[in-house]
């Protein structure tokens, strides 16, 4: 089997954690390790396994590449979408990369939490079969409570191995609804995740959407190359459709069976979920970071950066970052969303990044902002480069605060150690390079008339950065 790792959602429910460029699949949510490195390291101990195909936001590639590479994963492949277009075209992808029509894909999205790793490897297992059969098979999450948050997939009374045939796939249901299902035992909750062999998902992807195949195909075939990434080719992927791996084939299609899953599955969709999964005190609070509470209950505080107190409440959400402080009830943890397009109206950049921002390179910290300054804590990983570059409207002075920097100012090379500092003129060409074996920490201040982030024309950049 082919794992395939779907990382394209952007997880607006669980800001200000959560961001367009820095989405909830790249953060350690519930353990020390991120929800992509979970999504692979719950794999371990199935035996057959081929290297994993990614497929991720372009603007995501470096984060993915990184957080792979700390966990030993070698990708086959790093499929880069210039832009979303729902799970159906990045399945094809995968599919589409597959050596063989015969290899199986496991579709996992990069964002949930499975408890029970056994059970989970028993319903790998019993799919396997089942794919083996020409089948299209999907994971049924056991279901044990009225969701309507939720998508249902309707089993049939036909078995099939051990699993059984699909009669319908049915939209999230309102309140009454959800108990009916609850209560028929015919349903379970669609967790997203499915397993089939590639040229089976292709030749009902023909058959359904033979548009969506054709422009898949296309954009594959124009595709790069670089490293472990694969850039679709971004004029021919954008008159690709849009659509879910659901309506795309799965409704439509004859061949779809679901197996079972009762396994502590979670898709962490809001704060409430991240709650649910999360270890509590005995008041019933999960608590992150610098927190202290009197009388607090059932409630969710998370700290990034600053002490917080929480006096009084109860059924709560509070998250601090560094940029950012939320505070909804638990049972309006749906409306974080609503924030967040108000942020996007408003084009306010706490909507896509946070304060710390990372590169490939490394990352930069915005610590003070002022209508002709700004100061920002710079941190280089050893070995990169920024990219060869000039700015219209902003002058730059590095002070060098652990390491060494490896400066090359309009052709001039010079090398910036510990407490000393450069200056950069408007105008002049520049790039930075860490030589060493440490990170370099600079403090960068800017100053000018315009400091936007899109006040950089580049000569040159190691990673392919326009």
């Amino acid at each position: 089997m082919i794992p395939v790792i779907l990382s394209g959602g952007s997880g607006t429910r669980l800001w200000p954690l959560s961001r367009g460029q820095y989405p909830k699949q790249f953060l350690p949510l519930v353990s020390g390790q991120t929800m992509i490195q979970e999504t692979l390291l719950r794999l371990n101990g199935l035996s057959g396994l081929q290297a994993p195909i990614a497929v991720c936001n372009e603007d995501h590639r470096f984060m993915m590449a990184e957080q792979l590479w700390e966990i030993g994963s070698k990708p086959a492949s790093i499929i880069l979408e210039p832009m979303g277009k729902n799970t159906a075209p990045a399945v094809a992808m995968a599919a589409l990369s597959a050596k063989s029509e015969d290899d199986i894909l496991l579709i996992l999205p990069a964002d949930h939490v499975i408890a029970d790793t056994i059970a989970f490897h028993e319903a790998i297992a019993k799919a396997e079969l089942l794919a083996q059969q020409d089948l299209l098979v999907t994971f049924g999450i056991v279901a044990t409570a009225p969701e309507t948050g939720y998508g249902y997939i309707k089993a049939s009374s036909s078995q099939v191995g051990e699993g059984f045939k699909v009669e319908a796939f049915v939209e999230k249901p309102d309140a009454v609804t959800a108990q009916r299902y609850l209560e028929s035992g015919d349903y379970f909750w669609n967790s997203g995740m499915f397993a089939f062999k590639a040229g089976v998902f292709l030749r009902e992807l023909e058959t359904f959407n033979p548009q969506m195949l054709k422009v898949c195909r296309e954009a594959l075939a124009a595709a790069k190359i670089d490293l472990d990434f694969t850039r679709l080719d971004k004029e021919i992927f954008a008159a690709c459709p849009a659509d879910s791996i659901d309506y795309a084939v799965m409704e439509k299609s004859d061949k779809v069976a679901v197996i079972p899953l009762d396994a502590g599955w979670n898709d962490v969709g809001s704060w409430s979920a991240l709650w649910d999964v999360t270890g509590k005190d005995q008041a019933g609070n999960a608590i992150k970071g610098d927190v202290l509470t009197i009388d607090t209950t059932n409630s969710y505080v998370h700290s990034s950066n600053k002490l917080v107190a929480v006096i009084g409440v109860k059924d709560l959400v509070v998250v601090e970052t560094d940029d950012a402080v939320m505070v909804a009830s638990k049972e309006r943890v749906q409306d974080v969303k609503g924030i967040v397009d108000q942020l996007k109206a408003l084009k306010r950049d706490e909507a896509h990044v946070h304060r710390k921002v990372y590169r490939p390179w490394g990352h930069y910290d915005v610590v003070d902002i002022g209508d002709r300054h700004h100061t920002k804590r710079i941190v280089v990983k050893p070995g990169a480069k920024l990219s060869v570059q000039k700015h219209h409207h902003r002058a730059e002075h590095w002070v060098v605060v652990k390491g060494t920097a490896w400066v090359n100012k309009n052709g001039e090379e010079i090398l910036v150690t510990e407490n000393e500092s450069i200056y950069i003129p408007v105008g002049v060409v520049h790039s930075l390079q860490n030589p060493g074996v440490i990170p370099l920490e600079m403090v960068e201040v800017q100053s000018g008339s315009y400091l936007g982030e899109d006040d950089i024309v580049r000569y040159q950049d190691n990673y392919g950065r326009v």
